[in-house]
């Protein structure tokens, strides 16, 4: 491992994978070394398209030629961000019509929260328990895992906690809240689906109290669940969508969609209601527009949905509890926390890069990009079976 990396890059954990990256390319990434690996994770869904996708690259290499930044969010028109968020409101259902383009998934969120405050004129927020949207200090109070930010309190006020998938907490949603965060499909708990109509109970309770329901698609989005965003298999419209991750096929950028009603409200009483230097930024747009041009143009939403099946009929293994999750959103369980470790370290050691998830210690994350082929799907199963069978023979 490279000790500059150590010393001088501040650091999430103990223990960094600490892989020195040479370069990579479609679905695989190397090493200084020269060692292949072929990548089941996707930078954590974020390179929906893989790596290096010509016409990702192409568009940011076009936008460079013309301008970068020129001017702080808002005021001047940049014709990336623009033809980008005005295809955004045309796959999305109405009154999803105006985007705020951001930073990153985090920002989204805060700005999400703002939203619903400013709407409402209320305070209270609701979240889930097990759920993640971010670690910025508003992101982080909606977080619902405790260990991960005690330390860091006093948080913001006036937060609420639900379970996800619990009709009986809707009863929690009153005139006093502002509005609701759910992710569509819990990541960081397990990759946990809505059951029994379970979102679309969340907005009828909305829609009774007058409550904000904000989807947070993060990860779900860009079509890594057979649809552009996870809300549109559930059969409901929040009133504000989240995104971020695979929304950039790689490039930093986050966003937040909502009814242009709802999202005029953050220019006045007061102006200025959220601002950013760089959201928006047009070598990030042109990326963000290529990326959506592709995902909907092409096949690979629809083959999301049947590389989920090939992952599922070649993930059988004893030490394989079950498969969760919905497209190429997928999550390994296996028996116990020491089990995923060793499985995910070893087929690393074997060429095939998989990740944990925040929560759940028994998860083997596998998020693919979406352009992984049938055949890179089995290389990597075959590995993964591999190792297990090593882990069972050793005991």
């Amino acid at each position: 491992m490279n000790t500059d990396f150590i010393q001088y890059q501040a650091q999430t954990s103990p223990y960094p994978l600490g892989m020195e990256v040479s370069h990579a390319i479609g679905s695989y990434i190397y090493d200084t070394n020269n060692n292949r690996y072929l990548d089941f994770v996707a930078g954590v869904s974020a390179c929906s398209l893989g790596h290096q996708h010509p016409r990702v690259n192409q568009a940011i290499k076009d936008q460079l030629d013309l301008y970068s930044h020129v001017m702080v969010y808002g005021e001047y028109s940049q014709s990336p961000a623009v033809e980008y968020c005005k295809l955004m409101a045309s796959l999305l259902p109405a009154p999803l019509d105006k985007t705020y383009l951001v930073n990153s998934g985090t920002e989204a969120i805060e700005g999400a929260l703002k939203l619903a405050r400013r709407v409402t004129g209320r305070s209270q927020l609701i979240s889930c328990h097990n759920a993640y949207h971010g670690n910025t200090m508003g992101s982080l109070s909606v977080m619902g895992f405790e260990e991960r930010k005690q330390v860091f309190r006093p948080l913001i006020p006036d937060v609420e906690f639900i379970t996800f998938n619990n009709e009986a907490d809707l009863a929690k949603i009153t005139t006093k809240t502002a509005g609701i965060l759910l992710e569509t499909i819990q990541g960081g708990a397990g990759f946990i689906q809505p059951e029994n109509n379970f979102l679309k109970k969340v907005r009828q309770r909305c829609d009774e109290v007058g409550a904000i329901m904000i989807l947070d698609e993060i990860q779900p989005g860009f079509g890594r669940t057979g649809t552009l965003f996870g809300f549109q298999n559930y059969d409901v419209v929040p009133d504000v969508v989240v995104m971020g991750k695979g929304m950039g096929g790689g490039m930093p950028v986050g966003a937040f969609t909502a009814s242009s009603a709802m999202m005029d409200l953050l220019s006045h009483n007061p102006k200025l209601g959220h601002i950013t230097t760089f959201g928006g930024h047009p070598v990030i747009a042109a990326a963000c527009l290529a990326t959506l041009k592709e995902i909907t143009e092409t096949t690979l939403m629809a083959e999301a949905l049947a590389k989920e099946k090939l992952f599922r009929s070649l993930l059988v293994h004893p030490l394989i509890e079950e498969v969760r999750g919905k497209g190429l959103m997928l999550a390994a369980m296996t028996k116990t926390p020491e089990i995923t470790n060793e499985v995910i370290l070893k087929c690393q050691d074997k060429g095939l890069i998989l990740f944990w998830l925040l929560f759940e210690g028994c998860a083997i994350r596998i998020t693919p990009p979406l352009t992984i082929s049938e055949e890179e799907i089995s290389e990597g199963c075959a590995i993964i079976l591999q190792v297990m069978d090593e882990i069972i023979q050793k005991k």
